[in-house]
Formats: structure tokens, sequence, C-alpha cells
């Protein structure tokens, strides 16, 4: 079995460790792209020549017919990323072969990010950090314990299932807002299912977790915003786009909500843009997901997913043609 790496030297050595190729060729014959930057189309071919898988990441380009003609028996591509959209061709499905991502290990860290964002926002960590360095000792009014409150999730994709998951283990009130996920399911994740308006009506702290589609553009907005309360904990750490930045800076402005922002529309946001002057928003720089050590993990989903592939099992991140329009 030949292993083609398409991705260029520099993202490899990010994902990828000398562990994590060991295991690669222990399975087949491994061919790895030497050279950094994104890899050309004519690259791409060169490099996929007679390979039965082909593993793709960040800066990959689409996967044309040129590409596919070098590769007449790949039967599979792993991508070691999030969104395959990149990548995807139809000549990709009109040859059948067989389509992975690593959402679900990218997924993991966003959750936990957000459930980070969660605590310590509750616990109004940021402002009385601020104030101890200041010098003073600040009133605890404000903190709030993770206990008895109502945590709405709007999106129960991967990483807001495992946002569900992780919140589990608190004594909170777990409502979901997914038009994909049955009243079943949501009880089995351990949330209830409710309507957008009801979640927003309802909840003390809300973390979304929604793909960049045509349909949840600027999905907040000021309509929205105005049946929350005036003190819940927004977080977002999905795509900027969800969010009509201009209603949410109107909303802030007047003391309402707290909002936790791992990304912005653009990015990064302009120099004098209000989410950097207002003392009611912490923004970070799309840390949510993989960072540093955290990418790792999205090389050992890969090799998982090769395995089961091998093996006959599910793939955990494959990925369905007919699903596209749902992805980000």
């Amino acid at each position: 079995m030949k292993i083609a790496l398409l991705q260029g030297k520099d993202v490899r050595e990010k994902v990828f460790q000398q562990d994590h190729l060991e295991q690669l060729r222990s399975i087949g014959e491994v061919v790895l792209n030497e050279a950094s930057g994104n890899p050309s189309e004519e690259q791409t071919s060169e490099l996929l020549k007679g390979a039965d898988i082909a593993i793709t990441s960040w800066g990959c380009g689409p996967m044309t017919e040129r590409v596919l003609s070098s590769a007449p028996n790949l039967k599979l591509v792993l991508h070691a990323a999030g969104t395959v959209k990149p990548i995807v061709t139809p000549e990709l499905w009109e040859r059948g072969v067989r389509v992975s991502n690593a959402t679900e290990a990218l997924g993991k860290g966003v959750a936990e990010t957000a459930l980070g964002f969660t605590i310590v926002s509750l616990k109004d960590m940021w402002r009385l950090s601020k104030e101890t360095r200041e010098g003073g000792w600040g009133s605890v009014t404000n903190v709030r314990e993770v206990y008895g409150l109502t945590v709405g999730v709007v999106g129960a994709g991967r990483a807001g299932s495992h946002y569900i998951k992780l919140m589990s283990n608190f004594d909170v009130n777990l409502v979901v807002y997914d038009p994909f996920v049955s009243e079943e399911k949501a009880q089995h994740m351990g949330a209830q299912k409710v309507t957008l308006e009801e979640l927003l009506a309802q909840s003390d702290v809300i973390s979304i977790h929604l793909p960049s589609i045509p349909e949840t553009h600027h999905m907040f907005n000021r309509e929205r915003f105005a049946l929350m309360k005036d003190t819940c904990v927004l977080i977002n750490t999905a795509r900027g786009s969800v969010i009509d930045e201009d209603a949410l800076v109107a909303e802030l402005e007047k003391g309402r909500f707290f909002a936790c922002l791992d990304v912005t529309e653009p990015e990064p946001p302009s120099p004098d843009h209000p989410f950097r002057r207002l003392p009611n928003v912490v923004l970070t720089p799309h840390i949510a997901g993989a960072v540093n050590n955290g990418m790792q993990r999205i090389a050992q989903a890969t090799i998982h997913d090769l395995q089961a592939f091998i093996g006959g099992r599910s793939m955990s991140g494959e990925v369905l043609a007919e699903h596209m329009h749902l992805l980000a």
C-alpha cells in the first residue's frame, strides 16, 4: 500500500511527529512532500503517482482530474485538517474515492476552549484578575458558579456535542438547538432540544458551534440579541460570520452580555475595532481547535481512520457527498 502525504513539509512537521510517520510506515510505503509551501497541481500529481491513500491538510489544493489521473488506484483521501471543501471535487466522488477529515479531533479542542471560557467568565475571573493586578481586591458580586444555570448549545456537531459531554459533568440544565438533531438524540447527549428562541431566552451561557454556511450567516442579529438575558455569557468558537458584529457591539456598549470571541469577521479585526476596547469582551486569536501540541491529535485521528478503513470499520471522520452542503 502506498501512502502519499501531499501537504508541504512546513505543515506536515506541525501535524505529524516521527512516531506518527512510523505508524504510517508500518502500514505501507510512505511518500513525503519535502518542499515547503502549498503544493502545486504538478507537485501533487507527482507525489500521488500510484498511491492507494492520500493524506492532505492545510494548503492542499483540489483533487482535480489531472491530479487523480496519476493515481488510478486511489481509494481514500484522509484530510488532516477541518473542512474538506478545498480538496474535494466532483471527480473525486465519481471515482468512488472515500473521504475523511479530522473535525472530531478539532472539535474536541474547540469544546475544551468553550468550557474554559464558560468557567472563567461565570467566575468573573477576567475582571477580577485585572483589578487585583492593579492593586485592588475586587468585589465578588458578579461571580457565578457552574451550578443551577441553563447552558445553551447552538449546533450539536462534533464540537457542540463534545461541549455538551463536557458540560454534563456539571449541575447545569443543558438545552440545544440544532434542526438536524432529534429530541431522542438530544436526550441521549444529555440535553433538551428547544427552539432557537427558547434557547436564547432561557440560557445563562450560550456557546455557538455552527458552520459558516448561507443559512447561518448573521444568525445572531439584533432581533435575536434582544431575546437574550442581559447577564448572558456568549461564546463563539465557531465562525465570525454567524454573528452580526455591529448588532453585538451595540448590545455590548449598553453593558449587556459578556462575550468570549475566538473568531471574528474578518480576522483579525481592525486595530480600532470596539471588540478590542470594550470591557465586556474577551478576544482571542482563533486558538480554539488545534494549536501547537494539539496538532498531534489531528495526526492520530487521521491514522485511526486509516486503520479503521483497512480493517473494514467505519471511519469517525468520514464525509459523504450528500452532506457537503451542510459543512463549513
